[in-house]
């Protein structure tokens, strides 16, 4: 008999998240707050011009 068990992660036990792998210059961690009916963020003024990405941790 081949008793494999399967190794379990924190991306097994909740589906909803997935694992991104990124490269980049720099890295910041913020709330987003209300603005009107939208979300805002305020980032460093030498960002600006700049490409990001953003990924929601929860």
């Amino acid at each position: 008999m081949n008793n494999k068990r399967k190794k379990t992660t924190a991306i097994d036990e909740n589906p909803k998240k997935v694992k991104f792998e990124i490269f980049g210059e720099e890295m910041l961690e913020k709330e987003v707050k209300l603005s009107g009916n939208s979300g805002r963020i305020y980032l460093p003024p030498d960002w600006v011009g700049k490409h990001v990405k953003i990924i929601r941790i929860d």
